[in-house]
């Protein structure tokens, strides 16, 4: 048999950690050939691909993201060759079963739930008597008649074999994002999570997860991510670990953790603080929404006080960056609860902060009771809430307006500091800040078109025109700081219309090569030539004592020189500032 397990990443720098499962689990008795791809990928390349395999079994894993175009590759397969036998499994399909073999006939099988044993059993089945009543966790059409087989136990995971000894990956570990997990199940019941299902924590072997760790690192992995769904429920295997890739660890690598924050004891903060490496770790955090009373509805169980004190102290730190997620749309969680969960969570300042919408997943208990809180909901995957009983569609449409500019305005870190001014001082509260903007984008028909760096501070600049704000010279002055520190090369055109003449920025340049004390010892250290000053700087006057705000957050309206140095061979930017009161002295003599 030639028997194929495929999949539709979301990018390609992702990977699949099922399939590899099944086929490490599989073998030494089948023999079977990894296929990925993305959702972006065409249909029809797809299927050329697969075909011409000349496969007997493909098996498909199946998530939200790609469940869509998995069906479409898979009606087009059964027309080319109905005698292809098409196995699916997965989270999306392991729900609903007898609604997906009803309504995609295509699908000859479909693995329920955990899959490695059940597929091996498949496929023995399949070389064998073809009694596939003996397989638990399979459903499947017998004569017109659904069969679904009772769910098996519970595979023990010490047993388990690597996924991750497959020669073909190693040319991709360090292009690609590794996915491991330690172990599987959560012990919270969040009714909007799949993982609210599965009761109890099982772990793998904790030495043979080492192993593997230290195999993908020795092979070139870059970027390693643990799909665990709380990874530190268990405080002395989470240290165990953390001490483990803190000693080990090659240097750059990178792991990323999805943690409970609020459970995080302090001690175990202060450990990664002293001893881990900046950049080693990454932690992922679901806060989803600060009203206790909505938490109460889907069952989560949560501490903001406590979820404050770790993301604080971790950010503190300085070592590790954080993303935390927000979920709007969840059960009586209105507008302005939403705004209020945005804005208690911003005050944390997270280098990341992703607002999603909440999706009304298979199985979960919030689908089974969207009835009870007045849920509309997409049909087709991802299910995604168009309303409910206090959030209106066209406040959902708000919602989004914010997350579009939240992206590229705060977790991509293009403007730090102008943004932090703009939420601290100019708008009433962050979440204003991100609203107006993003409704004006959304109005000026911006998302529908591309934008290079320089499209992002013009537009964000635009609005603050048209809005009026009263303190814009001072934004000005940080948008074209942050603009200038964020670039490697010596920009050829800065997004701002230049306003010093050119007599005036020659006198301030010659007054700079006869007294570069003016701007400190460290531009002092750069010396510079002539032909240096002009081919590595840029010069801009601004209205406030930049280097002054930096330091302290105070803003003096002083008139002020801000020269960036582009190092052409570090290809690093340094700032330098002075008022300009220093250089008019100089030019005076």
């Amino acid at each position: 048999m030639n028997i194929i397990c495929a999949t539709l990443n979301a990018k390609y720098i992702h990977t699949n950690l099922a399939i590899r499962y099944l086929k490490a689990y599989a073998e030494p008795e089948f023999t079977i050939q990894l296929a990925e791809y993305t959702i972006k990928d065409p249909a029809m390349n797809i299927v050329t691909d697969l075909y011409r395999k000349k496969p007997d079994i493909i098996g498909f894993s199946c998530y939200i993201w790609n469940i869509e175009e998995t069906i479409k590759v898979v009606k087009m397969l059964k027309k080319i060759d109905p005698t292809i036998t098409i196995v699916v499994g997965g989270p999306e399909v392991s729900y609903d079963v007898r609604e997906w073999l009803e309504t995609v006939p295509e699908f000859d099988f479909i693995v329920i739930g955990e899959g490695e044993e059940t597929f091996k059993q498949f496929l023995a089945q399949m070389n064998g008597e073809r009694d596939f009543n003996q397989v638990h966790g399979l459903a499947f059409r017998q004569e017109e008649r659904i069969v679904i087989n009772p769910q098996r136990n519970k595979i023990r995971l010490a047993e388990m074999p690597s996924p991750f000894r497959f020669p073909e990956d190693i040319p991709h570990l360090s292009k690609r994002i590794t996915y491991i997990e330690t172990s599987r199940g959560c012990p919270f019941s969040c009714q909007f999570c799949l993982s609210s299902i599965e009761v109890g924590v099982r772990y793998f072997d904790k030495e043979k997860v080492k192993e593997d760790i230290r195999y993908l690192m020795k092979h070139g992995a870059r970027t390693i991510k643990f799909v665990d769904r709380t990874f530190n429920i268990s405080r002395s295997y989470a240290m165990d670990m953390f001490q483990f890739l803190i000693e080990e660890h090659v240097p750059g690598t990178v792991f990323q953790f999805e943690i409970t924050a609020d459970i995080m004891r302090p001690e175990v903060i202060e450990f990664l603080n002293q001893h881990a490496p900046p950049g080693l770790f990454r932690f992922e955090i679901g806060v989803q929404s600060t009203n206790d009373e909505v938490n109460k509805l889907v069952m989560r169980k949560q501490n903001f006080a406590k979820l404050t004190r770790t993301v604080t102290m971790v950010k503190e730190g300085g070592k590790i960056a954080q993303h935390l997620d927000l979920i709007a749309g969840l059960p009586e969680e209105d507008y302005t609860s939403f705004r209020n969960t945005f804005n208690d969570v911003f005050a944390l300042r997270p280098e990341e902060l992703q607002l999603g919408f909440l999706k009304m997943l298979r199985g979960t208990g919030l689908r089974l009771r969207a009835a009870e809180y007045g849920y509309v909901f997409m049909d087709h995957a991802p299910y995604e809430v168009l309303q409910n009983h206090v959030l209106s569609f066209a406040e959902i449409i708000r919602i989004k307006q914010v997350e579009d500019v939240l992206e590229k305005y705060w977790n991509a870190h293009r403007m730090d500091e102008t943004i932090e001014y703009l939420v601290t001082h100019t708008f009433s509260t962050p979440f204003d800040f991100f609203q107006e903007f993003g409704t004006y984008w959304d109005e000026q028909g911006w998302g529908r078109i591309g934008h290079q760096l320089e499209d992002l501070f013009r537009r964000l600049h635009q609005f603050l025109q048209e809005k009026a704000c009263e303190d814009l010279s001072v934004v000005e002055a940080l948008m074209k700081y942050d603009y200038l520190r964020n670039q490697k090369h010596k920009p050829r055109k800065p997004w701002w219309e230049e306003k010093t003449d050119k007599e005036r920025r020659a006198a301030l340049y010659r007054s700079l090569l006869e007294q570069p004390s003016i701007l400190g010892e460290a531009f002092m250290s750069l010396h510079l030539d002539e032909k240096d000053l002009f081919k590595h700087t840029i010069m801009e006057l601004v209205s406030i004592d930049i280097g002054h705000y930096l330091e302290t957050k105070e803003i003096h309206y002083t008139p002020t020189v801000m020269i960036a140095y582009f190092d052409p061979i570090k290809l690093q930017t340094m700032i330098f500032s002075a008022p300009l009161s220093l250089f008019s002295s100089t030019l005076k003599k």
